[in-house]
């Protein structure tokens, strides 16, 4: 610290944080489209801090530190008050419970993340990452916005906020954007997707975010049980040639 700190990683890192901040003031005040929207900036920020930090090379642990609050704030807090008071407040000691388990687990993920950036976590991530789950609530909520859904006392809401709080403290493998190579060169279908994806989400955004965040769930969900399921055929086979 006596040599000082890089600014303009930690600064994106800062802003990230006051969209969670804002994400917040406006759920309070009953706006959550807004609040959707600033947890989704809060996203963008989170993944700029990073990629300026690598490629102006100030990576640094107090930017490490300092961005793990600024998750907590943007993709733990803020998306905990917005469906708590959009949605699982109906449900009384079961809505609150049900939010601060989602925040709570959220920290938790965070500090394990933490401990074991260089080793388990390096590449995939053990449990679904906040940001990740903090996409799945905001898109929830601009979703059913665009289509004029009421979320308020819905049961699926209450249950999609606990399972993505033990989800984020699992050991569940799911994959991230650091695993992509993109270096090397890809097959043309892989652009055009690409452009697909872009013009899909320009168009119908709220919709199709919503689709692309329960698909990355989803995903990660049926890739787990199928590697559940290679284990246990593993362990058979073992067993049989003893």
């Amino acid at each position: 610290m006596k040599k000082g700190i890089y600014i303009l990683p930690n600064a994106f890192t800062l802003m990230g944080m006051f969209s969670g901040f804002l994400a917040i003031i406006y759920a309070i005040n009953g706006n959550f489209s807004v609040a959707a929207w600033a947890v989704m900036v809060a996203m963008v920020f989170d993944g700029v801090d990073g990629f300026v930090a690598r490629l102006t090379g100030s990576a640094t642990r107090f930017g490490i530190e300092l961005d793990s609050l600024s998750d907590l704030v943007a993709f733990g807090v803020a998306p905990a008050i917005m469906i708590f008071e959009i949605s699982i407040k109906a449900f009384g000691r079961l809505g609150w419970l049900a939010a601060f388990a989602y925040a709570a687990c959220g920290a938790l993920r965070l500090a394990r993340y933490n401990v074991q950036m260089v080793t388990t976590e390096r590449k995939s991530f053990m449990g679904l990452p906040i940001p990740g789950a903090a996409v799945i609530l905001s898109t929830l909520v601009l979703f059913a916005d665009k289509l004029q859904l009421n979320l308020y006392d819905n049961k699926l809401v209450l249950v999609l906020t606990y399972v993505l709080a033990g989800f984020m403290v699992s050991t569940l493998r799911f994959h991230g954007l650091k695993e992509l190579n993109i270096k090397g060169r890809k097959p043309f279908w892989l652009l055009v997707a690409i452009v697909v994806v872009i013009v899909v989400v320009a168009v119908y955004p709220e919709i199709a975010l919503f689709c692309f965040a329960m698909l990355y769930l989803m995903v990660g969900i049926v890739e787990n049980i199928i590697l559940l399921a290679h284990k246990k055929g593993a362990h058979r086979q073992e067993a049989n040639l003893k």
